[in-house]
């Protein structure tokens, strides 16, 4: 039988895992705190709940995939909280991209409680969620981690272990960093190549074979052909730098420093709410 399955959150990304589970016969309880971004997903299926609380009671797996700390703090903790609708057999997974020092007192949180827990954020943007093709990052325990496997499958190409609850955290927070790095990096080398009276769609085309790598071939292909719909905010990206600074404290890090202020000039600009890409077409 297969389990019953809790999102809270349904923005692109808890949206796109909803309907997979639901496409591939589960039974999948929902929850948003703005109600009309669940019209849809009822009307494949899903089943709407109060509060976080009753997704929980509702569900043997619960996947939070909120905004930020603030929300996920909110989400878990209220007296209508995830936590307080949880009991020893459900399975309470963080897929949101947060910071280290709340995912680390949410994780003793669902440990003291007798919780099974894992932060599981997800990289892949639209495309990979609405596909069934994320990959999941994931702390937590590897023997619980295997019981779930077949589940998490109708939602993910890959789930790579990390080790204890916050490795899987930490180790997204540094992907976005170097991504973010990357997509920064190429936007100053093509506005050289313009500004040096280069044919930027060479200079383009040719970065791809070299250096190359998936990282440069996106930032290319965004360049020319920017999202029409977000896959990732700036707003997020942004955020989630900040995240990284907080985690390595005064451990030098000149280039995630420098994208960082990068991306607040960005938000400055007024395109927070765009994709994040466009960062590299920022003059």
């Amino acid at each position: 039988m297969k389990r019953s399955i809790a999102v809270v959150g349904v923005g692109i990304m808890g949206n796109g895992i909803t309907t997979n589970f639901l496409k591939n016969g589960y039974k999948v309880f929902v929850w948003n705190r703005n109600p009309e971004r669940l019209k849809k997903l009822i009307k494949l299926g899903a089943v709407a709940v109060s509060s976080p609380k009753e997704a929980a009671e509702s569900a043997d797996m619960v996947f939070e995939v909120t905004a930020n700390d603030e929300s996920s703090e909110a989400v878990w903790t209220a007296n209508d909280g995830i936590l307080a609708g949880a009991n020893k057999k459900s399975i309470l997974i963080t897929c949101a991209t947060l910071s280290i020092a709340w995912t680390e007192k949410l994780a003793k949180l669902c440990a003291k409680k007798g919780f099974t827990f894992f932060d599981m954020p997800m990289t892949g943007g639209r495309t990979g969620a609405e596909g069934g093709k994320l990959f999941l990052l994931v702390g937590g325990d590897e023997k619980k981690l295997k019981e779930i496997q077949k589940d998490l499958a109708f939602i993910t190409e890959k789930v790579t272990y990390f080790g204890k609850a916050g490795l899987g955290m930490k180790f997204k927070l540094l992907l976005n960093s170097l991504q973010a790095i990357h997509g920064v990096a190429l936007g100053e080398i093509l506005r050289l190549a313009v500004a040096t009276g280069q044919d930027v769609t060479r200079v383009g085309d040719f970065l791809v074979e070299r250096p190359g790598g998936g990282a440069t071939k996106n930032a290319w292909t965004s360049y020319q052909n920017p999202p029409k719909e977000t896959s990732f905010a700036l707003n997020w990206m942004t955020k989630d730098l900040r995240y990284t600074k907080k985690m390595i404290k005064n451990l030098k890090a000149p280039l995630v420093t420098d994208t960082l202020s990068r991306l607040e000039e960005g938000i400055k600009a007024g395109k927070g709410e765009g994709d994040w890409t466009m960062i590299n077409k920022l003059k």
